[in-house]
């Protein structure tokens, strides 16, 4: 298959159950109150009740969303208050897979020298960047990309799940389109299209296109030239505006942020997708917000005013109305009947703050959400977890958190793999690197630190047991170091302690 010959619909029909819902987690992640009330229908000022709010299906529930209520001439858009749980919740997904690099090894030497020079800590940052968008979306794309004019070697780039129209046999990606707009020129769009693919013989190839179309139609074809992020290419395709990778495979993996996908498990492309951290608990987190909103509308209501008779206000001209100096201290004379002193006075409003049933529920919803999400709310800091604790009673309090982070390990390691190995034969094939490519050994870390004093009293009583050796009790306190730094310790250690033979 190659790049649609144009004037086909765009994006194409079967993303139409996948792309909406992309386009509904993207907003609760940016956390922009106008995406948000665009995705839910309020994008314009409408009467109280619509005609969408009184459906059923998909449409109707998102209409009756409390971002998707209408905007009354009363209702002030300012009042309604967003709560970032959401990214939060991806960002916290990244940080316990990749708060530290994670390790990718080897067996020959020339090899691992080359992937150190590759997997430096624009790698690792990639990584993280791109498990917190695998979070927000359900899945993000790895790719190998090159530029021999910029670059001396191949690196790594993201494309995120909604740029994409992917392609699964299996469950495994067989080839990817990739897409992004370049210009908007009123109603005319120039698209440039990147598929990814295999030839028959399993080469691995890229395919790269320009279209002008239409908001909804990808147009007519034009000449790679005809914007200047692409001009490049033009020099380095085939007739058939193709570049060969020259190696097996595709040039990219979509790694999925957790399975198995129940929004779409019928669905012949979003069943393979993965799914998202926000995915079950929109209608939480829009409780949420309302919730925060209403506490604050409590705040500003609350705030005390005074209420004067109309005497007392001064006249501020023709056209102007009056005014109540309420810092005032010291006032004229007020010349009044005795019998209106009593009803004419300065009165005093405030009304009370709900503080504690406000932050009961908001406290209840955001258990909730986190439960859902599949994380533990001392990892959110929203429970004392104690300055004193061992790495194993943290674990132990973070469980929840910590399986959900073991299920996105077993799909992220395998992903790293593929690409490593993409990435170390592209390396050999077009920079001429002459390294034997391999697929690598990826480790991830603990993710939680163990405590010192503890590691220390573990390996006392070892050393009086004469259960390890030297060897074995350095590692232990350093497993951080390689081999020759480990020995070298131990070789100090032996040495001052007299044992060294």
């Amino acid at each position: 298959m190659s790049l649609p010959l144009g004037r086909v619909p765009w994006p194409p029909k079967s993303l139409d159950i996948v792309l909406p819902k992309l386009a509904e987690w993207n907003a609760w992640y940016a956390g922009d109150p106008a995406l948000l009330q665009s995705v839910y229908g309020r994008s314009q000022v409408v009467p109280i009740d619509k005609v969408a709010q009184y459906r059923g299906g998909v449409g109707g529930a998102l209409a009756r969303m409390w971002w998707g209520r209408p905007i009354g001439d009363l209702t002030r858009r300012h009042d309604q208050l967003h709560v970032p749980l959401a990214a939060d919740l991806c960002q916290t997904s990244a940080d316990l897979l990749f708060s530290e690099p994670v390790t990718i090894a080897v067996g020959d030497a020339a090899t691992q020298d080359r992937v150190d020079e590759l997997c430096g800590e624009g790698l690792h940052t990639i990584f993280a960047e791109g498990a917190e968008i695998a979070a927000a979306l359900g899945g993000v794309y790895l790719r190998v990309t090159w530029d021999t004019n910029a670059s001396s070697a191949p690196f790594l780039t993201l494309v995120h799940a909604d740029a994409a129209v992917p392609e699964f046999r299996w469950n495994k990606l067989t080839a990817v389109t990739f897409w992004r707009v370049l210009v908007v020129d009123g109603q005319r769009v120039l698209r440039h299209l990147e598929r990814h693919e295999t030839t028959l013989d399993g080469t691995g190839i890229i395919l790269h296109g320009l279209y002008w179309g239409t908001e909804d139609n990808l147009g007519e074809t034009t000449p790679l030239t005809e914007h200047s992020s692409t001009a490049g290419l033009a020099t380095l395709v085939d007739p058939q505006a193709t570049i060969s990778t020259e190696s097996p495979g595709l040039a990219v993996v979509y790694v999925q942020n957790q399975r198995p996908q129940r929004r779409w498990r019928t669905d012949q492309v979003g069943a393979s997708l993965g799914r998202s951290d926000l995915d079950g608990v929109e209608s939480l987190m829009d409780a949420l917000d309302e919730t925060y909103s209403s506490w604050m509308r409590d705040v500003r209501l609350a705030k005390a005013r005074l209420v004067v008779p109309e005497y007392m206000l001064e006249n501020l001209g023709v056209g102007k109305g009056a005014a109540f100096d309420s810092d005032r201290e010291v006032y004229s004379p007020l010349k009044m009947a005795p019998s209106e002193s009593d009803e004419k006075q300065i009165t005093a409003h405030q009304f009370a703050i709900r503080f504690a049933e406000h932050k009961a529920t908001a406290d209840e919803l955001v258990a909730s959400i986190l439960r859902t999400a599949g994380y533990s709310a001392q990892t959110f800091g929203e429970a004392e977890v104690g300055s004193a604790m061992t790495a194993t009673e943290i674990q132990s309090k973070e469980r929840r958190s910590y399986m959900t982070r073991d299920r996105k390990i077993r799909l992220w390691r395998p992903a790293i793999t593929d690409i490593i190995e993409k990435l170390l034969a592209v390396d050999n094939v077009i920079f001429k690197s002459g390294v034997l490519v391999q697929r690598p050994d990826v480790e991830f870390s603990d993710g939680v630190q163990a405590d010192p004093e503890a590691l220390a009293r573990t390996a006392q009583a070892l050393r009086a047991a004469q259960a390890a050796s030297t060897a074995t009790l350095v590692g232990m306190q350093h497993p951080e170091w390689d081999e020759q730094t480990t020995m070298a310790e131990v070789d100090l250690i032996l040495a001052e302690s007299g044992m060294a033979v």
